[in-house]
């Protein structure tokens, strides 16, 4: 009876052992292409209460747009999101991802970057606006 018990808590143990699916990988992104037209650019603002310093700049990489944080630091803060937005508030905006010490964030091929004018940093957890860079064309 042990002899069964042992063998089949180790066959539990094992397949119980996943690979990290797709979705949880961590994406790691490429730097910036010497090549790339900068096309737009923004200097961060605070909120209330927030530091921030740094500028958001939107590079056209071939037929690709990416953000780049550059010289960027913020307050911490709980669940913060990148987000291409088309004011200075989140309410029509994309989500590019979490804020993380990656700082570049693609744009998705559906999105016209023409269409926004605002680089947020917003905290999705409470519903609060950390950072704004209104975004000016090159």
């Amino acid at each position: 009876m042990k002899k069964i018990i042992l063998i089949t808590t180790a066959w539990l143990t094992v397949s119980a052992c996943q690979e990290e699916g797709e979705l949880t990988h961590d994406k790691v992104i490429a730097p910036i292409e010497a090549s790339s037209v900068l096309v737009y650019t923004g200097d961060f603002s605070p909120t209330s209460g927030i530091n921030v310093s740094g500028q958001a700049k939107i590079y056209l990489e071939g037929t690709k747009y990416r953000v780049q944080l550059e010289g960027f630091s913020v307050s911490s803060g709980p669940d913060l999101k990148v987000y291409l937005s088309k004011s200075a508030s989140p309410s029509e905006f994309v989500n590019l991802g979490n804020l993380t010490s990656a700082t570049i964030y693609d744009i998705p091929q559906s999105v016209n970057p023409m269409d926004y004018s605002h680089i947020l940093i917003h905290c999705q957890q409470y519903n609060h606006l950390f950072a704004i860079a209104p975004l000016t064309s090159n």
